[in-house]
């Protein structure tokens, strides 16, 4: 039985586990970053200082048994249209905001959910402490808050430091997945939003540094103009291992051009391919990653959210051949 933890949030994680959680005797587990504080998510977490949840639900979504994962999609990312309080609001960020509160303490929670939704491997909050990015950029401004990292007008700025506003120390549950792993995923997804807050969580670089486990990092597909602005993938990885504490075993970047169309609209974002300058060796794996399906988004949700995705079919030939 193999073991794989895959370490993100959002979307990028939600494709990894889709592309791995059908593979046989596989045990996976999903950390999730609990530093976000936009959308519906950063309202719940004002309202009821709870640890934020929207990340947490993205991969219990990904999880779900495939006979049921359509429904349970829909339950979770249900959205709500209208409704004074209501209006933007994600369902399965209130189911989750409410088991919080039934429950002791938010890892517990989530095993609830877990049990819930019958969903296909665990999923652990990286750390039950309720802390804030702060992030530093060249020009010395410091602002709190994740959501600022979406922000375009701080766009073109480059960030120098990620800090947390209050000490965290990694969850237990979290700690024992990443040493008795096999397999620990990075990415794809947000570099300062979604991937380097976990490494700012006390325990997780020792846990990372002692696993035994391949270390494997996948490069985000394009540049975010208010995160990694004209960042080479060579550029992510460094600052991948500078967090981490540890130099990714392998390190997997789309070699497939993306197709005009999607790049006029990234470019109205100022938003680009990474460029690919990383060495080759057989440490780097170039495969065909483009998703052809383009993800659209909701006239509910406030927060802009990526058009392409990678292709999970492809991601599961690739990360077969490293196990």
């Amino acid at each position: 039985m193999k073991k794989v933890v895959v370490i993100g949030g959002g979307t990028g994680s939600s494709v990894v586990i889709t592309a791995l959680k059908n593979l046989p005797q596989l045990e996976l587990t999903a950390l999730s970053v609990v530093t976000d504080s936009g959308g519906s998510t950063g309202r719940l977490r004002d309202e009821f200082g709870f640890l934020p949840v929207g990340d947490l639900r993205q991969c219990l979504v990904a999880l779900a048994d495939d006979a049921n994962q359509k429904d349970i999609r829909n339950l979770l990312l249900y959205r709500f249209k209208k409704g004074n309080g209501l209006e933007g609001h994600n369902l399965g960020n209130l189911i989750l905001t409410a088991l919080e509160d039934i429950k002791s303490s938010p890892g517990e929670a989530i095993s609830l959910a877990s049990k819930i939704f019958r969903i296909k491997g665990k999923v652990f909050p990286i750390t039950e402490v309720d802390t804030n990015l702060v992030i530093t950029y060249e020009d010395g401004t410091k602002l709190v808050g994740e959501h600022f990292l979406d922000d375009h007008s701080k766009g073109g700025k480059k960030i120098t430091s990620l800090e947390l506003t209050a000490p965290a120390k990694i969850y237990p549950q979290a700690k024992k997945a990443i040493e008795t792993a096999d397999l620990i995923i990075v990415g794809p997804g947000d570099l300062y939003g979604s991937l380097l807050p976990h490494s700012l969580v006390s325990g997780v670089k020792d846990s990372l540094i002692k696993a035994k486990g391949k270390f494997i990092y996948i490069v985000n597909l394009m540049t975010h103009y208010s995160q990694t602005h004209e960042l080479s993938a060579q550029e992510h990885v460094a600052t991948i291992e500078e967090y981490f504490g540890r130099k990714p075993d392998y390190v997997i970047v789309n070699s497939e051009k993306i197709p005009d169309n999607i790049l006029a609209l990234y470019e109205n974002e100022k938003e680009y391919p990474v460029v690919d300058d990383l060495p080759i060796n057989k440490q780097i794996i170039r495969a065909k990653l483009v998703s052809k399906v383009i993800a659209m988004q909701s006239e509910h949700d406030k927060i802009a959210r990526s058009l392409l995705r990678h292709d999970y079919q492809e991601l599961t030939k690739v990360l077969k051949k490293i196990m």
